[in-house]
């Protein structure tokens, strides 16, 4: 890639300067200066737009592994190398929460950090005053990096923007390969769930058709990566613990308090029927050579429904009874199978082309409390992935936590170092 080339991708994403200033000049110029060297425009302006960047939106129906998603990150590789070419951004001073009405030195950093990764138009001057400019320009650098989209700066926004030009440089490249590797092959009708995003997009025919929050692996009981096809989706399902499960938790919440399984209707399942748990010695780990199920319930670890699919890792996809976990920002919180806000809706989705599963018949199913499985007329491929950085768009790069540590930078890991 030639400078020029770097250049022009670079100014495209942090905002040109006028055409005709820059050519009156001898030599390249140096567009990351002139904005750090940026002059004063006043406080406030009431004439501005809101207009975050003038690059594209951060809201689509791309699928990540659509192959136009492919072409948009080696447009992002080539802006992100002009930036570091450059110098890369400033360093935000994470001491503050800033918001909309602060007015505050370390508000230039924050408006010269933002125009350099395009998120705010240079027209938006410099200044002390946390305006509505950056407020729409934050909004859309939070949007972009999955952090709630509040234009409050608190820890993790700050985490989030004080990653170095370099290291996000190098995010974009090591994800490029494996969106290369599987871009376009995926077929017209899957699911696919991107693990650092905790996110799950079912698509067809190139687009998003539903989204879903989820719940993934904690760091040391890790969601694996793996390829399969959904073939059935129980409604009202037992749940049985993995032994993994019955060794971590359930053995030491019995020691405890010896009513957790009764209170949480968990029977024990010997080789000749079932055991009374006072029968067992739960200072022993004797209790993970047996099978521990739990009824059907709201109260089931499962919930409403369970979607299966073949895998060597028993790794399944669920509704959960604590959908406030949905709600918080690091989604980290289950033993490797994905937990799915709003699953009613991928399993009318998945269930469309099965005979007799409309969603009347799948939610009264659900009233009724009876154990039933479902075999999908027509099984849907579903993908585990691990994509940390994409793009959607010109200037639109999205950035994740490095949950599992594979993109080999530590500070990509942002919520271990917070």
């Amino acid at each position: 890639m030639t400078i020029k080339t770097s250049r022009r991708f670079f100014l495209s994403s942090v905002g040109a300067l006028a055409a005709a200033s820059i050519a009156s000049k001898a030599g390249a110029q140096d567009v990351i200066s002139e904005i750090l060297q940026f002059k004063s425009r006043g406080n406030w302006d009431d004439t501005f737009d809101a207009k975050a960047s003038d690059g594209g939106k951060v809201a689509t129906n791309l699928p990540i592994f659509s192959p136009q998603t492919v072409f948009y990150v080696e447009q992002a590789i080539s802006q992100y190398s002009g930036i570091v070419a450059q110098g890369g951004w400033p360093l935000v001073p994470a001491t503050k929460k800033l918001e909309l009405g602060v007015v505050d030195p370390d508000v230039i950093p924050l408006r010269q950090r933002l125009m350099i990764s395009g998120d705010l138009s240079q027209s938006a001057g410099m200044s002390q005053s946390f305006d509505t400019y950056v407020d729409s320009a934050v909004k859309r650098f939070q949007a972009r990096h999955g952090l709630p989209a509040d234009g409050v700066l608190g820890q993790y926004s700050y985490a989030a923007l004080n990653v170095t030009a370099p290291v996000r440089l190098g995010q974009l490249q090591t994800n490029l390969g494996r969106l290369r590797e599987m871009a376009g092959t995926l077929g017209q009708r899957y699911v696919m769930v991107n693990i650092p995003a905790a996110q799950i997009e079912a698509v067809e025919n190139d687009r998003v058709t539903l989204r879903h929050t989820a719940i993934v692996g904690k760091i040391d009981r890790q969601t694996p990566i793996l390829s399969s096809a959904i073939n059935e989706v129980i409604v009202n399902p037992y749940w049985n613990a993995p032994e993994s499960i019955v060794r971590k938790d359930i053995i030491p919440l019995m020691r405890k308090d010896p009513e957790y399984l009764t209170k949480n209707h968990i029977r024990i399942l010997g080789p000749d029927g079932e055991l009374d748990p006072t029968t067992i010695d739960w200072s022993t780990e004797d209790a993970a050579k047996f099978r521990f199920r739990q009824d059907p319930g709201s109260i089931n670890a499962m919930a409403s429904v369970k979607i299966n699919f073949p895998n060597a890792h028993a790794t399944y996809m669920h509704d959960t009874p604590q959908q406030t976990l949905f709600d918080k920002l690091m989604r980290f919180d289950s033993s490797g199978c994905v937990r799915v806000q709003n699953v009613r809706d991928l399993v009318t989705w998945l269930l469309r082309d099965t005979p007799g599963w409309d969603r009347q018949r799948f939610e009264a199913t659900i009233k009724s409390g009876e154990n039933t499985p479902v075999q999908l007329a027509v099984p849907v491929p579903v993908h585990f992935t691990y994509v940390s950085a994409w793009s959607t768009g010109d200037a639109v790069a999205h950035f994740r936590d490095d949950i599992y540590g594979l993109d080999g930078a530590s500070s990509l890991q942002l919520s271990q170092a917070l």
